[in-house]
């Protein structure tokens, strides 16, 4: 193996890790606080078709990433009032959230299908963005190093600052967060929301870099391995994004596999390669129950009804 030929797979793997560790780490703040969304999934294609429509027609992908942010933090705001305000099954409606960002995209999308946008490259220079063995480093789309950073982020929000100890506190004990005088709500609120922006900028990945262009189901189901990949983690930042580079292993096995025309392997076999990962890692952790309850939020997916 080349050298060259061992960056071009290391940046591969990196593009198809980061949408999975930004939808990701979104859903890792709203598990949390005690919230479980589904909906990542729909949000992440709510998201795409956003950013997309947005670039298409401004000429400027940053706009379109900030749109697919706001909407799709839009959307999680229906999950929000249903779950919250409502108090109404957070499974089942995650479960709708993501069939209405599939439903929604699709329409709004249709006519947009086949067409392209400008690509959100690199902010280095093109003679080291380009370069066979230094685009290692340089030669990525800004939101890469943003995945990065907000993974970082994530981490000191939530073991330094008082903020992310409210948040944690709410997920671990709700009822008792309440009756110290913590906003269970707010806080919970907040956190959907950031879910929210970060499926849209993850979905925004996908139409504005790795594509660059619509198609329905164009995140193919990468919000469900953004799920599972929060409890693969045990709710921690830092193992978020090995597993993240992990499944963006996996899927890079499955594209070059499909390449090289590896005979005596079924198409489909090679399509469900991630999705193969996903249910082992699942079933692995179902294996070791214990563990899982220990590191969980204590009120995950547990509705709150305040009193007074």
């Amino acid at each position: 193996m080349t050298p060259e030929f061992a960056v071009a797979i290391f940046v591969a793997v990196v593009a198809a890790a980061t949408p999975i560790l930004i939808a990701a780490l979104g859903e890792l703040v709203v598990e949390r606080s005690g919230v479980l969304n589904l909906g990542v999934e729909g949000m992440m294609l709510i998201g795409a078709v956003t950013a997309f429509i947005v670039s298409v027609t401004t000429g400027v992908p940053a706009l379109g990433a900030l749109a697919a942010m706001a909407a799709a933090a839009a959307s999680s705001l229906i999950f929000g009032y249903l779950t919250l305000t409502l108090a109404a099954n957070q499974v089942a409606t995650g479960l709708a959230l993501t069939i209405f960002g599939t439903g929604v995209s699709a329409l709004v999308g249709a006519n947009y299908v086949g067409m392209t946008t400008p690509a959100f490259g690199s902010i280095f220079p093109a003679a080291l963005a380009q370069d066979p063995i230094w685009r290692v480093v340089f030669g990525y789309s800004p939101l890469v190093y943003a995945s990065l950073i907000l993974t970082l982020g994530v981490w000191w929000f939530l073991k330094y600052s008082r903020a992310g100890l409210i948040l944690r506190a709410v997920g671990e004990s709700d009822t008792s967060a309440h009756s110290i005088g913590y906003p269970v709500l707010r806080v919970r609120y907040l956190a959907v929301l950031f879910g929210g922006a970060m499926a849209g900028l993850g979905g925004s990945f996908f139409s504005l870099v790795l594509t660059p262009m619509w198609a329905e189901r164009l995140t193919s189901g990468r919000g469900w391995i953004a799920i599972a990949l929060v409890v693969f983690a045990s709710w921690r930042p830092g193992r978020l994004l090995l597993g993240a580079y992990l499944f963006g292993a996996v899927i890079t096995l499955e594209l070059q596999a499909k390449a090289a025309g590896w005979s005596g392997l079924a198409p489909e076999f090679l399509t469900s390669l991630p999705y193969i990962a996903t249910i082992v890692v699942l079933a692995l952790i179902s294996a070791r129950k214990a563990s899982a309850r220990n590191t969980a939020p204590a009120c995950l997916g547990k509705p709150f009804r305040p009193t007074a």
